[in-house]
Formats: structure tokens, C-alpha cells, sequence
């Protein structure tokens, strides 16, 4: 399926980061180590290498890291590409300064809870987390993401799912989205940033 989405000509989310990540870059620090997880076609890991950090970036399609590779590489930048499913991802492999996960909403409760563990353990002590993705309001938009609201985020949600970490921004709200033809209009948005203890 993913193969498929990503096959069509151009880039199907735009080749510029999402906003939230460009409103968090400070965490993104030259010299530490990120994890980009469901990456896509690459926009968001290849802005994060080009601030200087050392990319590992994961996405199930070879289309989409295909594309993503050919982006790394007109822009200059530095990416180590993992191919593979996350239900087989090992998360205890590396642990990271930093693991995002934006718009990774194609997952359903129990692997959702699978990916948000991971994550965690993903990290070293101190290290961020960011998360960015749809709340179910944003079936009411219909203007991106999969069309199944108990896969979308809500803020008691995230409270209580990242209660072990401290949290330093948890935010609702909406706002008009421009990244290509996959997200366009206004929709319903939630972040998050974490620190591992």
C-alpha cells in the first residue's frame, strides 16, 4: 500500500519540513543522534541533518526512501536509511538523543501503544521526544490523515501515555496545513515534547 501512495509523481506530503518541526528546532542540536520513524519521503530527516544531526530515518516503503534518498542527496545532507516494518523495528538496538514520530497516525490502539514504547526506549536519559499528528477532530476537515479517529490523538491521551517522561509541551489547536497534496487545509493538530528521565 505504501509503495503504492508514495509511486505517484512528486512528493506526495512537499519536500519542506513540517511546521512543528521547524517550531522545534532547537532541539535539534549538530552532533546528536535523532531517529525519524515513518519517515516518508524524507522531509523531515533530511531537515534535521541539515541542522547538523546524525539521521537515522525508518520508513516501510522503498519508494518513499527512494525518494528520500534523492532528496538527501540535492540537498547535501547526511542520512542512514532503514527499510522495515515497525512491528519488527528493535527499538533497543541504538538508543538516540532525539525520536520523532510526525503524522505516524496508520497505527491502531495496540500497535500505536507498541510504537509510543519503543520510542521511550528508544531514547537515552534526557533525551526528546517529539510527536505531531491529528486529534479526531480532524475527520470533521477531512483534509489529511487516515479516516479512523481512534488512530488520531487526543490530549489525555498523550498525558497519559508519556506520564513516565516529563513533559514540556502538550498543545491542541488547528491550523491551516500546506505540505503537499497529502496534508492541504485547515486541520485539527496536537504536539508533543517529552524528555526521558
Amino acid at each position: 500500500m505504501w509503495n503504492e501512495r508514495y509511486s505517484k509523481p512528486g512528493f506526495l506530503f512537499g519536500t519542506d519540513p513540517a511546521q512543528f518541526l521547524v517550531e522545534q528546532q532547537d532541539y535539534l542540536q549538530r552532533g546528536k543522534t535523532a531517529l525519524c520513524i515513518a519517515d516518508g519521503e524524507g522531509r523531515n530527516s533530511v531537515f534535521m541533518a541539515e541542522k547538523g544531526m546524525k539521521v537515522t530515518a525508518q520508513d516501510a516503503s522503498e519508494v518513499a526512501i527512494d525518494k528520500a534518498r534523492g532528496l538527501a542527496a540535492a540537498r547535501g545532507a547526511s542520512v542512514a536509511y532503514r527499510l522495515g516494518d515497525l512491528r519488527d523495528f528493535d527499538w533497543d538496538e541504538t538508543q538516540y538523543d532525539l525520536v520523532a514520530g510526525i503524522f505516524i497516525q496508520f497505527a491502531e490502539p495496540d500497535f500505536r501503544d507498541a510504537i509510543f514504547d519503543g520510542m521511550k526506549r528508544a531514547l537515552v536519559p534526557g533525551g526528546i521526544l517529539l510527536l505531531h499528528g491529528y486529534r479526531p477532530e480532524q475527520l470533521e476537515y477531512g483534509t489529511g490523515g487516515p479516516p479512523c479517529a481512534e488512530n488520531m490523538y487526543t490530549v489525555d491521551l498523550l498525558r497519559d501515555a508519556f506520564s513516565d517522561m516529563e513533559i514540556l509541551r502538550l498543545e491542541a489547536y488547528d491550523r491551516e496545513v500546506q505540505e503537499g497534496c497529502g496534508h492541504s487545509g485547515m486541520s485539527a493538530l496536537i504536539d508533543l515534547v517529552a524528555r526521558k528521565f
